[in-house]
């Protein structure tokens, strides 16, 4: 039998995307080699995704499921995405990405190429308006990449571009953990599905493509994003005291240097800003963990 693929968005209050990425992906190349279908998680309790997705319906030749988790929390939508998946293997994309027409075909061969248990992809940005230079110079929206066959370590986990077994979340009972509602769901779940020895492969071949609006360089909103990640992270198993510390030190260090980084360049100063406020969420976490177990 031929495989088939559940293609998963979680979308939030992205209608005006989330159109055009339905179409990419109805138009995706398969060889023959397997379905799939669209399963589309509003995680909006106004259901602001569901007329695009009424729209598309009508004008695709793919099957389109929608469904609504009202509760606001990335790793409950992605949960409810691999519950309502039929397929035998699971692909997420986020809302603001567009995949090349080969993208789901790549991913699949990759899968068997490399008996990979997962296997992820770049993501490379497209900017709506040309960006200011500090944007370029600093790489903000540019993510890593890695050589095609690079087995993966947990902190590169991501869900922008992954396909994945859907028959693994059944087999070990690991799925998204809600306590990562804001971020950072996506690396926890790959660390603990790494510790069962289970196998996520890079293949640079299988590109998606991230939409960049003006706002999402606004330094506010990327260090208010930065501070939620450090929040995130507080929550990785580890030495709690041992976090505090690291984050303690760096933030002395970056605030010393913040001079120094401003001749250098503006975006050497706010790469740093944007690094002291994800240590900032981290302590700031941290110690509200410890004062809540303390008075329970």
């Amino acid at each position: 039998m031929k495989s088939h693929i559940s293609v998963c968005i979680c979308t939030y209050q992205r209608p005006h995307y989330l159109k055009e990425l339905i179409k990419s992906i109805d138009d995706q190349a398969t060889e023959g080699l397997f379905t799939f279908d669209i399963i589309i998680v509003d995680n909006d309790r106004e259901r602001t995704a569901e007329e695009p997705v009424t729209r598309c319906r009508e004008e695709c030749k793919t099957e389109i499921s929608y469904v609504a988790e009202e509760r606001q929390n990335i790793s409950l939508a992605r949960n409810k995405a691999i519950e309502s998946a039929r397929g035998d293997l699971v692909a997420f994309i986020d809302d603001d990405e567009i995949p090349d027409r080969s993208w789901l075909l790549t991913l699949y061969k990759a899968m068997g190429k490399y008996k990979a248990d997962a296997v992820m992809g770049p993501v490379l940005p497209i900017y709506q308006v040309k960006p200011p230079e500090w944007v370029i110079k600093g790489k903000f929206f540019q993510r890593p990449t890695y050589k095609t066959g690079f087995i993966n370590d947990w902190t590169n986990g991501r869900t922008g571009n992954l396909l994945i077994k859907r028959s693994l979340f059944y087999s070990t009972g690991i799925y998204f953990d809600p306590r990562f509602g804001q971020g950072g769901e996506d690396q926890d779940l790959t660390r603990r599905m790494m510790e069962r020895g289970l196998r996520f492969v890079w293949y640079n071949g299988a590109i998606a493509h991230e939409i960049i609006s003006p706002e999402r360089w606004r330094v506010d909103n990327m260090i208010r994003k930065a501070f939620i990640r450090g929040g995130m992270s507080a929550q990785y198993p580890g030495s709690k005291l041992a976090m505090i510390g690291k984050s303690s030190t760096a933030l002395l260090v970056y605030l010393l240097a913040l001079p120094l980084l401003m001749i250098l360049g503006s975006h050497y100063f706010i790469d740093y800003l944007i690094k002291m406020s994800n240590h900032m969420g981290r302590i700031c976490a941290l110690i509200k963990a410890a004062y809540k177990n303390e008075n329970n």
